[in-house]
């Protein structure tokens, strides 16, 4: 049932439209996660941060082949997919500031990111924690008779966790529509894939449940694409779930406090060399979809953004400290009853 990736390397038949939305969305990660890091260093932002730069492209490959309804839930690296979905910078940079007008109204901080409006259900920090909540929502989709699908990302380290494998068969039992997403950047941490597990081949482990699973280099966003749309065809069919294995890598440590000092610089030269975003770039000025000067107004208008939302973020206020019983429960209207 699995499968090795199967997507041809060039020769893509993409339009101009869905090229120009993975530059802009691509770059406006890139910059923000920067920005966010520099933050982070001058002790404007607390508590845990980990930057997504590198795998840009595992957010805006799925963003541009998914539609609106559809959940979205992941680990703690998580400031990528609300950026690609539409979040405003504003809002997810007052929240890494930990201030009223964040994201998550300044009470969740990097690693739990929520944004209701672009069903964005959220940033986990329990490893694997995700996994059995987004079979839930894919189950809540199911029930209610909606076309949507819930696609689920997870690290390469989280897939040792028992309840990875719980999820697994049961998405499989009930044909949930989810897409499991494994975004192997080959270090759980700092510890390397091949330290940690017997199965490298991580798209494999779908076997074990009949599902059908596909390793993806996900350094091309346009594989991301082709694999996220086969797999949501499937599940809106009623065909059940698909595990995708995102080959992608990223350039800084596993959070702020790691120096990353088990990896060669000729490792990380290398998967910068096969930089989504440039190569995204080199076919737009190949094709001819905008010169470099538009491209140059795209960068500054994204820098500007990003400026804006540090800007935001320091003259926003911090929460009233009654905020903290807030939020706790939640009296819920549920769209079924219950015999």
């Amino acid at each position: 049932m699995a499968k090795k990736n199967k997507e041809k390397t060039e020769g893509y038949d993409f339009p101009k439209e869905t090229y120009m939305y993975w530059y802009e969305s691509m770059l406006l990660q890139r910059r923000f996660e920067e920005k966010a890091g520099q933050m982070y260093h001058k002790q404007y932002i607390k508590g845990f941060c980990h930057l997504y730069i590198g795998q840009e492209a595992s957010a805006s490959g799925a963003a541009s082949a998914l539609k609106k309804g559809d959940k979205w839930i992941t680990a703690y690296r998580d400031h990528g997919q609300p950026l690609a979905l539409g979040t405003s910078p504003n809002a997810i940079m007052a929240e890494l500031y930990a201030k009223a007008t964040g994201v998550s109204k300044g009470k969740g901080g990097s690693m739990h990111l929520f944004d209701k409006e672009v069903n964005f259900m959220g940033g986990h920090g329990i490893v694997g924690g995700q996994v059995p909540l987004g079979a839930g929502i894919a189950f809540a989709e199911k029930y209610t008779g909606t076309d949507n699908l819930c696609i689920c990302y997870m690290g390469d380290g989280a897939v040792r966790q028992g309840a990875i494998h719980e999820a697994f068969n049961m998405a499989m039992l009930w044909k949930l529509p989810v897409i499991f997403v494994i975004e192997n950047n080959g270090y759980a941490m700092g510890t390397s894939v091949e330290r940690t597990s017997n199965v490298t081949e991580l798209y494999t482990i779908g076997e074990s449940y009949d599902m059908p699973s596909e390793a993806v280099d996900a350094m091309k966003v346009e594989n991301v694409h082709l694999a996220v749309a086969r797999a949501a065809e499937r599940a809106r069919a009623g065909e059940g779930p698909t595990l995708l294995e995102f080959r992608t890598y990223r350039y800084r440590g596993h959070s702020m406090s790691d120096a990353a000092k088990y990896r060669t610089k000729d490792e990380v030269e290398h998967y910068k060399n096969l930089d989504s975003i440039e190569s995204v770039k080199a076919t737009i000025l190949e094709r001819k979809f905008a010169t470099e000067a538009e491209l140059e107004a795209i960068e500054d208008k994204i820098k500007q953004a990003v400026d804006e939302s540090v800007v935001f973020a320091e003259n926003s206020p911090y929460p009233d400290p009654s905020e903290a019983y807030k939020d706790v429960y939640v009296q819920a209207d549920y769209p079924f009853t219950i015999d």
